[in-house]
């Protein structure tokens, strides 16, 4: 059960990178590869900031804000230059590399002995239900601390998808979602479609770094390599979600990305607990999106061999 606990605590911090992830592949349909660097720029950041005596909550601030100046770099590279989005965000990522040793010092930075926003959260525990405090849920002995942090990411990426809703319902939401749709008619309507694209590659951006700086605090650490795969990850999410929930309401798009990474990252530490080799992890992941990008149109398929009959 614990390990249940906190599969489903560290998919709802990664929401908040498939969040990112649907607002450019989805939304703006920009295949941005950025979310790898600033992945890890989110992490560094916020590290770094926390070992420097940072209060958590602005250092975590500061990450959000640095993933939405990675994303607005590449946003600008792509409409100032024109140059392919796949390209620009390659760019990017490759450049933040560098910038992220430079934010950390180092390719590693612990902080297992700092104040986090989880330990905050441990404290809260503590304060309330006493230390090393155990529960029952479902016949399983749960340390009651898991349940706060799981009840704190919960509460944190239901708020979040609940700004993204309402955001995406404004003037400028509406705007940035007719880009995506239909760049040349929204352009007709006098709309700047460019700064619409880079505003939005940058909300992207900072979400994904968010979700770095969120799963440094969780994990303990921040490491150069975190990002390695995310775009990957979060993708799958997007579309594990997609293929779940089957509408193409905005508010259902959005829930459905929030339990499309839950359930990945439950399908993943599965693999891992029935002997799966740990180094095969990526392996893994591969074989999971392989599978949702296949399996919606081999059903649709099925249906309409059904309906022929």
């Amino acid at each position: 059960m614990t390990l249940l606990i906190g599969s489903i605590t560290i998919g709802l911090v990664l929401a908040l990178l498939a969040l990112g992830i649907f607002i450019s592949f989805r939304i703006f349909d920009f295949p941005d590869i950025t979310a790898e660097g600033s992945f890890t720029f989110g992490a560094a950041i916020t590290a770094s900031l926390i070992v420097a005596g940072i209060n958590p909550v602005a250092a975590t601030l500061m990450a959000f804000a640095g993933g939405l100046l990675a994303g607005a770099a590449t946003g600008l590279i792509h409409t100032r230059f024109k140059i392919n989005p796949l390209l620009s965000g390659i760019l990017v990522m490759t450049a933040l590399y560098s910038v992220n040793l430079h934010v950390m010092g180092k390719s590693n930075v612990p902080l297992l002995s700092q104040l986090t926003l989880f330990t905050w959260v441990e404290h809260f525990s503590i304060a309330v239900s006493g230390k090393d405090a155990i529960t029952s849920v479902l016949g399983w002995s749960v340390p009651v601390k898991d349940l706060w942090i799981l009840l704190f990411c919960l509460i944190m990426i239901v708020l979040f998808s609940l700004v993204l809703l309402w955001f995406f319902r404004t003037n400028i939401g509406t705007a940035m979602r007719a880009t995506g749709d239909n760049d040349q008619m929204i352009r007709a309507l006098g709309v700047n479609t460019n700064v619409m694209i880079v505003f939005g590659v940058a909300i992207s951006n900072g979400f994904i770094a968010l979700s770095g700086s969120m799963l440094a605090q969780f994990q303990g650490f921040a490491d150069v390599q975190m990002g390695i795969g995310m775009m990957v990850w979060g993708l799958a999410s997007v579309i594990i979600g997609e293929a779940l929930i089957n509408e193409k309401k905005l508010g259902l798009l959005i829930a459905g990305a929030v339990i499309g990474a839950v359930l990945f990252r439950l399908l993943v530490a599965i693999a891992l607990r029935w002997g799966m080799n740990p180094n095969d992890l990526k392996l893994i992941t591969a074989t999971f999106v392989f599978l949702a990008l296949v399996l919606p149109g081999f059903m649709n398929k099925t249906k309409k061999i059904r309906l022929v009959k």
